[in-house]
Order: C-alpha cells, then sequence, then structure tokens
C-alpha cells in the first residue's frame, strides 16, 4: 500500500530562467538555498550539507522547467528495485554500500555465549538459518526487540 502525499502546488519555471539559476546556486548562502527549498518543495528542508541541497535543488528546479521522468520510466525503476530486493522494505532501507560484505562474520558474545553471524549475499545467516536482518537474529538470541546493528556494535547507540 503506497502511502500518498498531499499535493504539492509549485508553479512551473521558465525555461529560459534554468541556467541562470543553476549558476547562482554555488554563491547562494544556506538561508536562501534553505528557502528556495522550502518555494520549491513545499516543506522544510532536511539537515543534509550545503552540496546536498544544492544537487536536489538543481534538480528540481530542472524538472520543473523541462518535466519530471516519464510514468513508463518510473515504472521501469519501481519494477527494477523489486527485481533488486523482491520488495524487502528492509533490505530496502539499507544501503548496499553499508552492509558488510558478504562473508563477514560478526562475532557477539551474549551471557557468556559467543554467537556468530555470517553475512551473505541475500541477508545474514545464525545458526544455519538464513535470516533477512541483524535485528531477528538479535531478537532469537535475546528474546527482545533490539537494534540488529547496535546489538551487534556495527553502529553506536543515538548515530
Amino acid at each position: 500500500m503506497k502511502r500518498t502525499e498531499p499535493a504539492i502546488i509549485v508553479s512551473a519555471i521558465p525555461k529560459q530562467d534554468v541556467p541562470a539559476r543553476l549558476a547562482a546556486l554555488p554563491q547562494s548562502d544556506i538561508r536562501d538555498l534553505k528557502a528556495q527549498w522550502r518555494s520549491l518543495f513545499g516543506a522544510e528542508p532536511p539537515p543534509y550539507n550545503r552540496r546536498f541541497l544544492e544537487r536536489r535543488i538543481a534538480y528540481r528546479i530542472q524538472e520543473l522547467a523541462y518535466g519530471g521522468l516519464k510514468p513508463e520510466t518510473i515504472a521501469r525503476l519501481e519494477a527494477l528495485g523489486e527485481q533488486i530486493d523482491g520488495g524487502n522494505i528492509t533490505l530496502r532501507r539499507i544501503r548496499q554500500d553499508q552492509r558488510p560484505i558478504a562473508g563477514t562474520r560478526l562475532l557477539r558474545e551474549y551471557q557468556g555465549v559467543e554467537h556468530v553471524v555470517t553475512v551473505t549475499r541475500d541477508g545474514y545467516e545464525y545458526q544455519g538459518r538464513p535470516y533477512q536482518s541483524l535485528s531477528a537474529i538479535a531478537r532469537a538470541i535475546t528474546g527482545t526487540r533490539w537494534n540488529g546493528w547496535l546489538f551487534f556494535g556495527l553502529r553506536k547507540a543515538g548515530a
């Protein structure tokens, strides 16, 4: 079930204004970039760095002037995404470059017992069984809900 966002009404940008607006982005101060974000996206800007804001605003300017992706292209990209992650929302949320490399062994001592998890191409393996997430393994070990990345020391609390 797809979540629908409220419609944002943003007027089109004249094509002849695009080069000047794009050229002005690197010289704009951060307050101006955030104001442009609000007017172009109808939402508060994310807390990302200046470079991200410039690039995303540049894309949005061009999108409003020249049009966005065709519905067929969007459908094709969604289908490709489904092929890659099989519709698994957990895998979709974890960027591939953030996951440990397949074959990596994660060790965790819990209540005097050492637990070994192997990272596989499609997820994780613990005690010969496949798992889709480290959180599921942490739950199997402890009997309580844990963030798997925290439990195995891959992420610090509050990060």
